[in-house]
């Protein structure tokens, strides 16, 4: 029901299994606590006992289909680096669907960090130049970017994301690169097939996933690190722009199990 799939749904009834012998237990409560035990152990064991922390400087690529809250999540990991006293800037490198840049400017003026934006069907290519420039000049931590989720065509996202990775790799050669790609929690499965194609595209670093707060609970992620072997770093759980908080494998696990 938490549309966690079939194959990972029997891996993790064959852990519990050994673990219910092992432990001897012998009622229900027990078997959940192991359940969500279980489950927390194989999902935290991808990451840090921290949360996600960009160092400066960090380039950050969001990639993810149109639809998901790709625009959305930016402006709230804008927010939230700029309130842990990070210097952002966001650059509008999605020119491809209409209304995008302004959408961004409308989240980065709320998160209260600057934009480097050009108009639309411009090359992205240029505006990350730009950015990039901004962000070495001003001195900036983090340079977010925002990218074209078309993947219908992915031969032209494709060699859109090596042009901004060679444009990266030339002019700031010295950031910490990163992709997070974003994931809606409500499509279940497709998310799967999302997070293959652009794990094929781009070398995905993370993943932020969003409309946790709707009727899915999310368990569409334990398939995403078993078999993408892909972080969740970051849930997105309301609308507001302070509605993203870094994900805790535990409170997801107790959260699925009811326990």
């Amino acid at each position: 029901m938490a549309d966690i799939g079939a194959a990972a749904a029997d891996d993790i009834i064959d852990k519990l299994r050994t673990a219910v012998k092992e432990n001897r237990v012998q009622d229900e409560q027990g078997a959940r606590a192991l359940l969500a035990k279980s489950l927390a152990e194989t999902m935290g064991s991808m990451d840090s006992d921290k949360a996600f922390d960009p160092l400066a400087p960090t380039v950050i690529l969001v990639v993810g289909v149109n639809g998901v809250g790709k625009t959305t999540s930016i402006g709230k990991l804008a927010s939230l680096y700029a309130k842990q006293g990070k210097k952002v800037i966001l650059a509008a490198a999605d020119t491809f669907r209409a209304a995008a840049i302004d959408q961004l400017q409308i989240w980065a003026d709320r998160a209260g960090v600057p934009l480097v934006r050009q108009q639309e069907n411009s090359d992205p290519g240029a505006v990350v130049f730009d950015a990039v420039k901004a962000a070495k000049a001003r001195g900036a931590d983090v340079l977010i970017c925002d990218t074209a989720g078309r993947l219908q065509n992915k031969k032209n996202l494709m060699e859109e994301l090596r042009k901004i990775g060679r444009i990266i790799e030339r002019e700031y050669p010295e950031a910490h690169r990163e992709s997070f790609l974003v994931l809606d929690a409500t499509t279940g499965q497709n998310a799967l097939s999302q997070a293959a194609a652009f794990k094929e595209i781009t070398q995905v670093t993370g993943v932020i996933l969003t409309k946790l707060d709707g009727t899915a609970k999310g368990g569409i992620v334990v398939p995403i690190r078993n078999e993408m072997n892909l972080p969740v770093l970051y849930v997105c759980v309301g609308e507001g722009i302070n509605d993203i908080e870094p994900f805790d494998a535990q409170e997801f696990a107790r959260g699925l199990f009811h326990s």
